[in-house]
Parts: C-alpha cells; structure tokens; sequence
C-alpha cells in the first residue's frame, strides 16, 4: 500500500517557546537532604544549574536549524504519522541504511553521524564506506506524533519501517538499531530478509538456553550487572509498562520534570563516569529532551512500554534471526548478554567489543560508532 511522501520542516512557535519560558520560571524545586546526591536521584543542584540554562542561554531557534539542515519528510503508514530524516549520499550505489533509535532519545542521537555515513570521503572513510541513511521518529515520538491508536509495538512498528523502505525504493537495505530500534531491527531482519540482507544491534537481547555453556567471568561479571540495574534501576520500565498515562501527566506539564526523567538516564546509561557533560553538551541533551517537550510526545513514548508488555505473542522476539547480524557491544551497555545466549538468537557473523561507550552510542561515540557500522556493513555491500 503506497502513500505520499511529503517535505517535512520543523517550526516550533514563539507561543510554545513563550509558554516554556514561564513553565520554566515557575519551577517548584523540591527538597533534598543534605549530604545526599543522585543515590536518590537528580540532585537539586544540578537541577537548578541546567533550568538556569536551560532557560536564560539554550537557543531552540539554533537547534532547530540544525535539524532542518538535514532533509526531513513525513508520510502515513497503517493510519500513523511516520517522520523521517533521508539524507542520500552523492555516491549512487551507497549501501540504504535505516537507523532506529530508542527511549528516551531521538533523531538528535544520528545528528553527529549522518554526516560521516552518507559523506565518509570528508570523515576518514572512502567512497566505498558510503551510506544512504533513513532515520525515522518512532511512531508516537517526536515529529511522528503521538499514536492515536492501542497496537503499536515494536512487531508493528517493524513492519511500519518495512514499508517506508519498500516507499522509498530501496529493494536491498541494511538496518541498523539500540534499545527498541535494536529490536525494530531484530524484527525487520526477521521479517523482511528478502530486502534487509543484514542488521547491527548494539543491545541484543537473548535468553538463557536450556543447553547454555558455561559461563566466562566476563559473562558473570555482566550477568551481576544486568541483575543490579533490575534491582535499582528498571522502576522507570515498571512505570511506564503499566500507568504510562498517569505518569504522563506530570511529564507532559513540567518541563523541570521531563527534563530529570530523562537525563537521569543518561547519566545512568552512559559511559560519562557520573558527569554528563563530560561527553555530552548541555544543548544536545536539552534539544534532545525538547524534541519530546515540543511535540507532546513523552506519553505516547511511554505507552511502547505498555503495548510491549501487554502484547501477548506479537510481543514474543523471533525465534532465530538468520539475515547476517553485527553485535556491538558498548561496555556501559544496560543489558550484555552472554554472545553463547545471543548466538542461538541470531545468525552471528561480528562481534565488538566496544573500547568506551554506553546505551546512546551514536550520540556518545561517533566516530566509534561509524567506524564499526562500517566494518560490518562492508561484509553486507
């Protein structure tokens, strides 16, 4: 089923930024006990530091020229608003790439390395590096919108993505995802592999083998995390897999609330040593996090969480994803699976073992991060 395609342009009005302004200067700060820091989370003080900036020095009109730089559109999949950047490279028989990004981050996370993929004569690579990218908004984040309908997993928005390439013309493509985008991709690999002849995931997500090996130290060691980040850091998931519109109501009002909801996980997910603006700049993560406040979109963000955890068998991954399937492994990945676990899921042929990184490793890590895309991907041209 074909659609139109329409040129797309971001365009906030001074009525929102005017409306954020004084959301902003109303801000009630809550207590905090002294001697305490993030073990009870965002902390006071850095929370009035970046309000501060956030609302005497960020420039959105900035920011938003930035992303109107790259060539947006948007067009409607199964009764969805589906936006995307799709920036081809001047080099014809580039390899299609579609890239996928997950909670809580954006299309601001492919800002750094859309440039290098599709141009990588200009960033250390040769034209045979090069990359048409598709970078979608998730359906219900950003400039997708909100969905206006219960169904839309990540089975859904799978076959969603699917036929955006089958729009575009692309009849050999490679997918590329972290956190949902890496099971979007996981799903497109299984599902269309008549068309997508390759994926890289950078958090596969496997299960425990009835005849599994046994365990390395370097497995246990990531086990005992994974088992941590359950016990003290997966509350957010609960939230958001069973009252996200509950929850909403206090994100979609306070743009201090939103602002803490998401940048505690970036510094929780990140590999920055507990100090986010030692590989982050305070303007992308603010752009980052106004992309969802400018769109409304941090509940119908959240119900992912809701549809995944009620969607009965469409929820279930596949059962073996036999296209070719690059791993990156990021050290300060949120969830690393045993490669002996992830091998009966998917049809391995690369694995890395990341230097640095974490959970946003295109924002985090760039050049890492296209370097090792296109190492994989040249096994797939």
């Amino acid at each position: 089923m074909t659609g139109p395609i329409e040129s797309y342009e971001v365009h906030v009005p001074d009525s929102a930024l005017d409306d954020l302004r004084a959301r902003l200067d109303l801000t009630r700060v809550p207590d905090q006990i002294e001697g305490t820091g993030w073990e009870y989370g965002f902390p006071r003080d850095d929370l009035v530091d970046l309000i501060a900036y956030w609302r005497e020095s960020y420039d959105w009109r900035a920011q938003e020229a930035r992303i109107n730089g790259f060539a947006q559109f948007q067009t409607r999949i199964d009764g969805q608003n589906v936006h995307f950047i799709h920036v081809r490279s001047e080099h014809p028989d580039a390899l299609p790439l579609l890239i996928t990004h997950g909670w809580p981050g954006s299309i601001v996370e492919f800002l750094d390395v859309i440039p290098r993929l599709t141009d990588p004569e200009a960033n250390g690579g040769t034209a045979a590096d090069a990359f048409h990218v598709v970078a979608p908004s998730l359906p219900g984040y950003g400039f997708s919108g909100p969905t206006t309908e219960p169904g839309w997993d990540v089975t859904r928005i799978a076959h969603a993505f699917i036929e955006l390439m089958a729009r575009l013309g692309y009849t050999r493509y490679v997918a590329q995802g972290g956190d949902w985008g890496s099971q979007v991709a996981t799903r497109i690999g299984a599902l269309d592999p008549e068309h997508c002849v390759a994926i890289h995931v950078n958090m596969a997500i496997a299960d425990r083998p009835e005849d599994a090996p046994p365990l390395t130290d370097q497995d246990k060691d990531d086990l005992a995390s994974m088992q941590s980040f359950m016990r003290e850091e997966s509350g957010y998931a609960n939230e958001q897999g069973t009252k996200p519109q509950t929850l909403g109501v206090g994100l979609n009002d306070s743009p201090a609330g939103l602002l803490a909801w998401i940048l505690e996980k970036f510094r929780t997910w990140s590999d920055c040593d507990g100090d986010l603006q030692s590989i982050y700049t305070r303007d992308q993560l603010l752009t980052n996090v106004m992309v969802y406040w400018v769109t409304q979109t941090i509940t119908s963000s959240m119900r992912l969480y809701w549809e995944l955890q009620h969607a009965g068998a469409a929820g279930v991954p596949p059962g073996f994803v036999a296209v070719p399937t690059g791993v990156a492994r990021y050290p300060r990945e949120v969830l690393r699976f045993p490669r002996s676990w992830v091998e009966r899921r998917y049809n391995v042929t690369y694995w890395a073992e990341m230097p640095r990184g974490g959970h946003f490793a295109a924002m985090e890590q760039p050049a890492l991060f296209v370097d090792d895309l296109r190492r994989f991907f040249a096994t797939a041209r």
